[in-house]
């Protein structure tokens, strides 16, 4: 199980990787921070970049934070930093 923690920037112009803030992967999401729906669109952006289904993805801390502890089952930390563009 891989276990990440990321920075959040709800409401950008696109989802997408966006380099590192203090060291964490920085994801922008242009989903909105309302009704869980960035929440929401951060799993989705990470299942299909990670190649697993979106049950194996869960936010295990900060749901209205912007820094994410992430933990995805069935692939491990260097595979998931790999498939998020993370170095």
């Amino acid at each position: 199980m891989a276990t990440l923690v990321v920075y959040c920037q709800p409401g950008a112009r696109q989802t997408r990787w966006a380099g590192l803030h203090d060291g964490k992967p920085k994801i922008q999401l242009q989903a909105p921070p309302v009704d869980g729906e960035a929440n929401a669109a951060l799993i989705a952006w990470i299942a299909e970049r990670c190649g697993v289904p979106r049950r194996r993805v869960r936010i295990v801390h900060g749901h209205t934070s912007r820094i994410k502890r992430v933990e995805i089952d069935g692939i491990d930390d260097a595979t998931a930093r790999l498939a998020l563009g993370a170095p």
